[in-house]
């Protein structure tokens, strides 16, 4: 996921259902004739049908609804409700309590149980990638490939994953109760939440000559633990590099740029365009060049953020692409923080690689094209990148 807030244009990046709730804010005096229409920009005679219809349905919750609610719920209910009426996946409304969560995992540290996860946007399964070494997620044995089925009690397929992730985090030593499915099993775990400092950046010698390093995602830690591992690389003599982007799902695309400017020459590493054909570019200087033989690694899990870092390294000709077709994902959101602490997270652009390919619902195709071997204890791609660059 890449976003951008309103202050950087790349920086970072309930069914229409929910917007029904509106009718439940009828009861705290919202006059919905005149808040409804005006709040979707439309003054025509559709006002007084939308009025009537929200009366009605008013009517069938005042008589027949039989739980108990919060307004607060409802209110967040007609928001949610106007932003996903748009029809679009990555443009969504934080309550203020979730824009805090948000923020504070994209700063790289958090109280939560150290996993990364990714959604599948088509079918809305959150899937478990990764747990961190060390954290609650991985001593209480949870496993990449698991499905996350419910937290605290509550189903969790097709709602927003930064949502999700919010409700995984809190307050260090409280315990969240999730289900997962593995093949056809439901599994009942109960982690207790700590402190997580994300390990983004993970590094090491192949051999004499050859470095790696695995970026799982492009966080506000990332530019730093990033320098600090290629120096060390550098250090001990590496001459060719290995990056591993499989299962990055995006980030921060000025971290992401920021990356690319060490390791590209100079000239535009991306740029966008917005609704109103507005351009703007992110190039590298080259005052830092890494000029020796680079392969990288993708697959189906690589989006957003992961596919300009690819794109960026194959339109250049500086480094060979090994895996798998990348996800698609070649949009920009923008967050708009609001006066009460609450966000919008909106589309505002495509990006463009530097040969002006926008790859949304695409992807990118490796140079060289190597599916992952799942029964094999080797990783074939990663043997095909170490045999590309020994040559």
């Amino acid at each position: 996921m890449e976003d951008s807030k309103e202050k950087h244009s790349f920086r970072r990046g309930l069914a229409l259902g929910a917007l029904l709730a509106v009718a439940a804010f009828v009861l705290s005096g919202c006059t919905t004739a005149y808040f409804l229409p005006r709040f979707l920009g439309r003054r025509d005679s559709n006002e007084e049908q939308i009025d009537a219809k929200v009366q009605e349905l008013n009517q069938y919750i005042e008589k027949y609804y039989l739980f108990d609610y919060e307004d607060e719920d409802v209110e967040n209910g007609i928001y949610k409700g106007l932003m996903a009426g748009l029809g679009d996946v990555y443009t969504g409304y934080y309550t203020p309590e979730e824009y805090a969560s948000f923020m504070e995992a994209s700063n790289g540290s958090y109280s939560g149980i150290g996993a990364m996860m990714q959604q599948d946007y088509t079918t809305g399964i959150i899937t478990v990638v990764r747990a961190f070494d060390g954290s609650p997620s991985a001593e209480a044995g949870l496993q990449s490939g698991d499905i996350l089925y419910m937290v605290e009690g509550k189903e969790v397929t097709g709602i927003d994953l930064s949502l999700v992730v919010s409700e995984l985090k809190g307050e260090e030593g409280t315990s969240v109760q999730i289900s997962i499915l593995r093949e056809t099993d439901i599994l009942e775990m109960t982690l207790t939440r700590r402190s997580i400092q994300v390990p983004t950046v993970e590094s090491r010698m192949i051999d004499e000559e050859i470095g790696y390093i695995a970026i799982t995602e492009f966080d506000d830690v990332t530019e730093d633990q990033f320098t600090t591992a290629l120096g060390s690389l550098e250090s001990q003599g590496m001459k060719k590099l290995i990056i591993d982007l499989r299962d990055n799902g995006g980030g921060l695309v000025d971290v992401t740029c920021a990356i690319l400017d060490r390791l590209l020459p100079e000239g535009l590493i991306v740029y966008t365009e917005d609704k109103y054909g507005n351009r703007q570019e992110e190039t590298s200087d080259a005052e830092n060049y890494f000029a020796g033989d680079m392969a990288v690694l993708v697959n189906e899990n690589s989006a957003s953020a992961s596919e300009i870092f690819a794109g960026a390294i194959k339109d250049y000709g500086v480094g060979t692409l090994i895996g798998t077709q990348t996800f698609g994902k070649g949009i920009v959101q923008s967050l708009f923080p609001l006066e009460d602490g609450s966000a919008v997270k909106i589309t505002v652009s495509r990006y463009y690689t530097p040969s002006g390919n926008n790859i949304h619902e695409v992807g990118i195709t490796p140079d060289i094209i190597v599916e992952a071997d799942r029964e094999s204890l080797e990783d074939v791609q990663l043997l095909k990148a170490i045999e590309v660059l020994s040559k």
